[in-house]
């Protein structure tokens, strides 16, 4: 790993990005002094327990003063505030960088607030999780994940270069796009997305005309499918609303994809029923299937399980003890005198291929889905 030889880095909230970057960067020794900044002090304990910073204060200016590089994690709507606070405190040349989901807005406030004492470049990790908090923080949640970089005609070389530096250290893979066409993409790709799922997920809950209830059959697929539906509603709230017109611009051409399917059903149109399936699968397929997006993957197996008393407990207990964290856990069918099958869900592929070989070195049946 390149040494970008920081002496003080300073990362402004310690929540699941803040606590992952961190975890990332101090472990592998990016910075010799590592100050996590946040209202919490329990957050802050847990941080330096988590060895995700050396130290830590809740004092805005105690954090940020002498630092040499400082990473911006607080909520979105959130940013272009704190940075008027801390630019009376920063030193001459610092680079001041962020993690926010939309990037226009604050790049072009930031430069502004930051010139010409400081540097600021934008930034935005494409990897996620629906959990939140420091307690989610992963080391290895940037890993392999692309990590958008919005420089601007203005932006310092230098300033860039060690963004850069930071983020190959983190073990993500930095990717330049400007402001406006990144908050662009993310509309189409993240918060339509997250959108869509909600809309589902409540179309369902709302059906009418039936006996059952629609959510206790909706698994498998539809459960996979809305996963993100279950993330934080405040935290979208701020990120929708700081992209709206992107987001609306998204959204009328889903109603228009929509209505094609629709017109195709009512026209009995088999042919273009068909052609929307095609495209869709063959656009489908140019989706790297190793590589971090936007949203949080997750990577599953299935286990089959005798009929034997406390054997989840067991296989979770085997999986603990090699330090493998199950994100998600699913019983699909259990019969009673022959056992069943339970789906496992993992942050990362290296950790799901880590648990396939610790349960297979354990006589248990498994396999990747």
């Amino acid at each position: 790993m390149e040494t970008a030889n920081i002496t003080k880095m300073a990362i402004l909230g310690l929540g699941l990005m803040g606590g992952s970057l961190g975890m990332a960067l101090t472990q592998r020794g990016f910075a010799k002094e590592v100050v996590g900044i946040d209202l919490s002090q329990e957050t802050i304990n847990q941080g330096i327990a988590l060895q995700a910073i050396t130290h830590g204060t809740t004092s805005l200016e105690e954090g940020v003063k002498n630092a040499d590089l400082i990473v911006l994690c607080a909520p979105v709507k959130e940013i272009i505030s704190i940075a008027r606070q801390i630019r009376p405190w920063l030193k001459k040349g610092c680079v001041v960088t962020d993690v926010g989901s939309t990037k226009e807005e604050i790049v072009n406030s930031l430069e502004e607030i930051f010139h010409p004492q400081c540097f600021f470049i934008g930034g935005h990790p494409m990897a996620g999780s629906e959990e939140s908090g420091i307690t989610a923080a992963d080391k290895y949640l940037l890993e392999n994940a692309y990590y958008i970089v919005t420089p601007t005609a203005d932006s310092n070389q230098a300033a860039l270069k060690l963004v850069e530096k930071m983020i190959i250290a983190a073990g993500a893979r930095p990717i330049m796009i400007s402001p406006e066409e990144h908050d662009q993409l993310v509309a189409a790709i993240s918060h339509l997305p997250h959108l869509v799922a909600v809309s589902l997920v409540n179309g369902v809950k709302n059906l009418t005309g039936v006996s059952h209830d629609p959510l206790a059959l909706a698994a498998g697929g539809f459960r996979d499918s809305t996963r993100i539906a279950g993330s934080n509603p405040r935290l979208w709230l701020d990120i929708c609303f700081s992209n709206k017109e992107r987001i609306l611009v998204a959204l009328r051409d889903f109603k228009c994809a929509l209505f094609r399917l629709e017109e195709s059903l009512v026209k009995d149109n088999k042919s273009l029923f068909l052609e929307c399936f095609h495209q869709a699968k063959e656009a489908r397929e140019k989706i790297p299937a190793k590589q971090k997006g936007l949203l949080p993957g997750i990577h599953q197996l299935v286990v089959t399980v005798p009929d034997k008393p406390g054997m989840i407990g067991e296989m979770a207990q085997i999986l603990g003890e090699h330090n493998i964290n199950i994100m998600d856990i699913e019983i699909l069918r259990v019969r009673e005198g022959e056992g069943g099958t339970i789906k496992l869900g993992f942050i990362s592929r290296e950790i799901a291929d880590q648990a396939l070989e610790t349960l297979i070195n354990n006589r248990i049946i498994v396999k990747r889905i």
